[in-house]
């Protein structure tokens, strides 16, 4: 049975990788833009979080949370990349997501102020955390 410590930090993980995915569904589908290579790379990741960390939550598997720290960890790679392009930081030109439409990386591409790759980062960031933390207040668990 899962702790019901580990429980809420996997249930946080889980909310928050199901929110982006339908973030970004949101921005594709919806709004019309369309990713980025980097933005793919990114969403391979954070995709398969939300029906893992799920599945994990549904089977109450206390072990759930390994998967979301891996996964976590290489979406938040490809998004710190993309972060680095974004800024300047790597220096290489950044592949905008069309040539002719919008890209992930326009200053009106914003949300309240921050770039779309920031936000990639961070929700992979909290995922990771929140994941480890679910195994760590399961630690003591069979």
């Amino acid at each position: 049975m899962v702790n019901l410590r580990g429980e809420p930090a996997l249930i946080g993980a889980w909310v928050l990788a199901l929110t982006s995915s339908l973030a970004v569904l949101f921005i594709g589908e919806v709004l019309g833009q369309m990713p980025c290579l980097l933005c793919w790379y990114q969403r391979a990741f954070m995709f398969p979080l939300a029906i893992i960390l799920g599945f994990g939550l549904w089977w109450n598997d206390p072990k759930a949370g390994r998967y979301g720290v891996v996964l976590g960890l290489m979406g938040a790679a490809v998004a710190l990349w993309h972060m680095g392009l974004f800024v300047g930081i790597i220096p290489e030109p950044i592949q905008p997501c069309t040539a002719t439409g919008p890209s992930c990386t326009d200053d009106n591409q914003r949300i309240l102020g921050l770039p779309i790759p920031l936000f990639s980062l961070l929700a992979f960031i909290l995922i990771t955390a929140l994941s480890a933390l679910s195994l760590k207040d399961n630690s003591h668990d069979t």
